[in-house]
């Protein structure tokens, strides 16, 4: 790469990032075999800690099996990317501020090692947010590039998927060449098909936000007031009021479990006719839609 080229690389890579630090997201990323580069990009920008939440590189087998739970059918592939997406969102849900949009991040990759692969050398990278599953597959040309050339390509396509999750605008440019393969796949969840996911499992809890204004709080720790609340009442309000006085700084929040212990699983519809209970209350507060069905494992969870 000419020089021109590599600096106009480079400013790129910084307006990206800057970009994606400027917006509310936070992210956890999972990667593992390449896009190395993309952390060092993103940490070395100011105002990594509004973006990155957590980054793990589960490199050796036995951290790959113990991120995802089991031992996956093949460790390079869309399917194993989408799941240590999903696995980031759930981590990401659980170390965000309330109300804070998530990205999770899952990137596997064979790229050219020291040793000649009789495959390809190709990618996955796969980003999940509340509403949307992006996945992409990337065949490199092999033998054009070295390791380090393929681990910078890997990069950058990541970083932009990152851009694209963050509904952030990137400047349109080429990193791949006419040889090289991609693939894109988006799906969209409607608030059904999350509360679905909720209730299957698959996404640990959502968050409903009811302020006119973005709460902050300087604190980290949520004041959690948990309960069926079928009907919710003054009561519960005032309950949640004064616990958040007496605890002092900390974002409150009712929560809502969709399971319970003795009773079946709240429905969708169930589930949505309780919210609109919390959006007629009027007060700045927060609503977390859980599946943990006893009050000891939802503090342990929280």
């Amino acid at each position: 790469m000419s020089v021109e080229k590599t600096i106009m690389m480079d400013a790129w890579i910084r307006g990206v990032v800057e970009a994606i630090h400027s917006a509310p997201h936070q992210t956890v990323l999972y990667l593992a075999g390449g896009a190395s580069q993309a952390l060092g990009w993103l940490m070395s920008v100011p105002g990594a800690s509004n973006t990155v939440l957590e980054a793990v590189v589960p490199y050796s087998r036995m951290s790959f099996v113990q991120l995802l739970g089991k031992i996956p059918s093949q460790h390079c592939s869309r399917q194993t990317a989408e799941e240590m997406a999903l696995l980031a969102y759930n981590r990401g849900l659980k170390l965000s501020s309330p109300g804070d949009p998530v990205v999770g991040v899952g990137f596997t990759g064979s790229l050219a090692s020291s040793r000649p692969k009789f495959g390809d050398h190709r990618f996955y990278l796969s980003t999940r947010t509340s509403d949307r599953l992006s996945v992409s597959t990337v065949t490199l040309s092999k033998g054009l590039r070295t390791r380090e050339q393929e681990d910078t390509v890997s990069s950058q396509l990541l970083l932009k998927a990152i851009a694209n999750a963050c509904k952030v605008q990137t400047a349109s440019v080429s990193h791949l060449t006419e040889s090289d393969m991609s693939d894109e796949h988006e799906t969209h969840f409607s608030e059904d098909q999350e509360l679905e996911q909720l209730i299957d499992g698959k996404i640990c809890f959502k968050v409903y936000s009811f302020s006119s204004e973005t709460y902050r709080s300087t604190a980290e720790r949520k004041i959690i007031l948990s309960g069926s609340f079928d009907p919710l009442h003054e009561g519960h309000i005032k309950l949640l009021e004064v616990a958040t006085s007496i605890c002092g700084n900390g974002y409150p929040c009712f929560e809502i479990s969709s399971v319970n212990a003795d009773k079946p699983p709240l429905s969708v519809s169930q589930i949505k006719d309780r919210v609109k209970q919390f959006e007629k209350a009027g007060e700045a507060h927060y609503l977390i839609v859980s599946r943990l069905d006893m009050y000891y494992v939802s503090v342990e969870g929280s």
